[in-house]
C-alpha cells in the first residue's frame, strides 16, 4: 500500500465548471432539492411583481452592509476574495440580497396580519421542551433501562453514554436539545405533551427505534419570541402549495 501511494501521481484537477457542478448535483441526487428552491424563488419574484412589492436602493445597501459585517467582509479586497471563492459576480450577490428582502416583504404582506390568530390557535405547537433521550434498537433492552431509571437512583447521563445509539444524545450524555413541540416525531409529541418536568417516559417506539425520554424543562413560548417562526411556517406552507399548483397546472396543459 505504501509503495503504491509513493508511486501514485496526483493529477492536477481544473476548477469545476458550471456543467460539471450540475452533473455532480444530478449524480448525487441533490438537483431536485435545488430545483425546488429555484422554483420557489421564481414564484416569489413573480408574485412580488404582480402585487407589486419592490426593494429600494437604500434597502439593498443596508442589507448588503449588514451582510458584509456578518461575514467580516470589511473591505473591497475581502469582498472580492469572498465573491471569487463563491464563484459569483457582484450582480449575483446583489440579486441574492434582493430576493431575500423581497421574500421577507412578501411574508409580511401575505401573513403578517394572520400571525396572532395562528399562534393563539396553535399555541402548544410553539412550546419548547428540553429533552434527554436514550435510543436503543431492542425493546427488551429499552424496558430494562426504563426500569432502572424509575426504580433506582441511576444516572441518565451514564446510561445514555453506555447504551444510547443516537449520535447526538450519546455524545451529550443523553441531552437531545431544546425543541419546539411541532418539530418532534408524532409518537413523541403524543407521549410528552402532558408530561411534567423530570418525568421518565417510554419506551416509545418510532421508526428510529425505542426512545426512553426525560423531560428536563418546559419553555412556554411568547409570541414575541417565535413570531418569525410562525410567519415562516405559514409562508412555507403557502410556498409548497403554490409549487404544487404550478406542477399540477403544467401536467394538465
Amino acid at each position: 500500500m505504501q509503495e503504491t501511494l509513493e508511486k501514485l501521481v496526483i493529477p492536477e484537477i481544473a476548477p469545476a465548471t458550471d456543467e460539471v457542478i450540475i452533473a455532480y448535483l444530478r449524480q448525487s441526487y441533490k438537483i431536485a432539492e435545488i430545483a425546488v428552491q429555484a422554483e420557489q424563488d421564481a414564484l416569489i419574484l413573480a408574485v412580488c411583481e404582480q402585487l407589486p412589492i419592490t426593494v429600494t436602493e437604500d434597502e439593498l445597501q443596508a442589507k448588503g452592509d449588514a451582510f458584509r459585517l456578518e461575514y467580516k467582509l470589511l473591505g473591497a479586497s475581502e469582498t472580492l476574495a469572498w465573491l471569487a471563492k463563491q464563484r459569483i459576480t457582484v450582480e449575483d450577490w446583489s440579486q441574492g440580497i434582493r430576493v431575500s428582502l423581497l421574500t421577507q416583504k412578501l411574508k409580511e404582506h401575505l401573513f403578517g396580519d394572520a400571525v396572532d390568530a395562528h399562534y393563539m390557535n396553535n399555541r402548544d405547537d410553539y412550546r419548547r421542551v428540553a429533552l434527554s433521550q436514550i435510543l436503543v434498537r431492542d425493546l427488551t433492552e429499552a424496558l430494562q433501562i426504563a426500569q432502572v431509571l424509575r426504580g433506582e437512583n441511576a444516572s441518565f447521563c451514564a446510561l445514555a453514554l453506555q447504551y444510547s445509539k443516537g449520535k447526538q444524545s450519546k455524545e451529550n450524555g443523553g441531552f437531545a436539545g431544546v425543541r419546539f413541540i411541532a418539530e418532534l416525531l408524532p409518537e413523541i409529541i403524543k407521549a410528552v405533551v402532558e408530561a411534567k418536568e423530570g418525568a421518565i417516559i417510554g419506551p416509545i417506539q418510532t421508526k428510529l427505534g425505542y426512545h426512553i425520554l426525560r423531560v428536563e424543562k418546559w419553555f412556554p413560548a411568547e409570541l414575541s419570541e417565535v413570531r418569525e417562526q410562525v410567519l415562516d411556517s405559514l409562508f412555507q406552507a403557502w410556498l409548497q402549495g403554490g409549487s404544487k399548483l404550478e406542477q399540477d397546472s403544467e401536467q394538465h396543459q
